[in-house]
């Protein structure tokens, strides 16, 4: 089992800046690839970034020059720091992290970019 729990979420105004947090806990040893999803009411999860275990990145084309994915292994935590934000990139970010077999999720972060 893995529990993760994300902060950093919070309304800040279009082109500022957020990092959020996903600290894992439990059975981390066995974390492969984690990364971050977002969520706007009444459309399906997408993906945003993702990072592996040896720090190989993704990210989605909406943000991947504004946005970087980093995991800092000794902590257990895997950040997000958001730059030059829009109001399109409002919604729940939710961390996730895949072992063998399984994948597990946080509860959820808000994050609300005013124009």
């Amino acid at each position: 089992q893995v529990h993760l729990v994300e902060s950093g979420g919070g309304l800040v105004q279009a082109g500022g800046s957020l990092r959020l947090s996903c600290a894992a806990s439990g059975s981390i040893f066995s974390i492969n690839t984690m990364g971050w999803y977002r969520q706007v009411s009444g459309k399906q999860r997408e993906l945003v970034a993702k990072i592996t275990s040896g720090g190989r990145s993704v990210y989605a084309d909406s943000v991947w020059d504004r946005f970087t994915i980093s995991r800092d292994n000794a902590k257990n935590t895997m950040y997000l720091q958001m730059n030059s934000l829009k109001p399109e990139d409002t919604g729940v970010y939710y961390c996730t992290a895949s072992v063998t077999g399984a994948n597990y999720w946080g509860q959820g972060t808000q994050v609300t970019v005013s124009s």
